[in-house]
C-alpha cells in the first residue's frame, strides 16, 4: 500500500507546474502574440476578396490564432497549458494593437478552453497526432460559436446555414494549421534536444496514432 501511495503521489506531482514551466509557457505566449498580430494583418489582407467570394471561408483562416494553445500543452504538458497559452498570447496580440480591440481576450480564453477540454478528455496522458487534431478543431470550434453566437460576434448577422459553415471551417482550420502543425513542430524541437526538460523530450520518437 505503502508504494502505491508513493506512486501516486509521484504521479499527482508531475502536473504541478515547475518554474521552467512557466517560463517557458510564457515564451511561447509572447511569439503567439506576435503570430496573434501578424495573423490579424494577413486577416485584414485577405478578408475582402474571400468576403466577396463566400463569408464563412474566412473561417479557413482562424487556425493560426490558436496555435498557442495546442502547441503549449504539447510541449508543457500540464493541466492549464493550452488555456495558459493561448490567453496570455491573446493579452500579448492586445498589448501590440490588435484591430480586434478587447475581443481577443474573450477568443483566446474560448480557443485555449476548447483545446484545453480535449486534452482533459484524455486525462492530460495522450498527445498524439489525433488528439492534437482534436485540440485543434475543439480550439476552432469554440471559435466559430464565439464569433457566430456571442453578441460581439464578427458573424452574428449570417444566416444559419452560412454560421454552420463557418463553424466547420474554423474547426477544420484549427485542427490542420493549431493541431497538426504544432505536432509536427513538437517533434522537430524534440529532436534539437531543447525539450529535454519537459515530457515531450522523447515526442519525436513517440507513436503518431496510440
Amino acid at each position: 500500500m505503502t508504494d502505491i501511495s508513493a506512486q501516486q503521489t509521484l504521479k499527482r506531482r508531475s502536473y504541478n507546474w515547475r518554474v521552467v514551466d512557466i517560463v517557458v509557457a510564457a515564451l511561447i505566449a509572447v511569439a503567439g502574440g506576435v503570430i496573434f498580430w501578424a495573423w490579424s494583418q494577413g486577416a485584414h489582407l485577405i478578408s475582402a476578396p474571400v468576403n466577396a467570394l463566400y463569408p464563412p471561408l474566412t473561417g479557413l483562416y482562424a487556425g493560426g490564432w490558436m496555435i498557442p494553445a495546442v502547441l503549449g500543452m504539447l510541449i508543457i504538458r500540464k493541466p492549464g497549458a493550452a488555456l495558459f497559452c493561448e490567453t496570455v498570447a491573446a493579452t500579448g496580440e492586445l498589448m501590440m494593437g490588435s484591430q480586434y480591440g478587447t475581443t481577443v481576450l474573450i477568443s483566446g480564453l474560448l480557443q485555449g478552453l476548447g483545446a484545453e477540454l480535449v486534452f482533459a478528455a484524455f486525462r492530460y496522458k495522450k498527445f498524439n497526432l489525433p488528439v492534437a487534431l482534436l485540440a485543434g478543431a475543439g480550439a476552432g470550434l469554440f471559435c466559430g460559436l464565439n464569433d457566430s453566437f456571442l453578441p460581439w460576434g464578427w458573424n452574428i448577422a449570417y444566416a444559419p446555414a452560412d454560421k454552420l459553415a463557418y463553424i466547420v471551417f474554423t474547426a477544420i482550420s484549427g485542427a490542420v494549421i493549431a493541431g497538426a502543425l504544432s505536432w509536427l513542430a513538437t517533434r522537430g524541437l524534440a529532436k534539437t534536444g531543447v525539450l529535454s526538460s519537459f515530457a515531450s523530450r522523447k515526442a519525436a520518437a513517440e507513436p503518431v496514432f496510440s
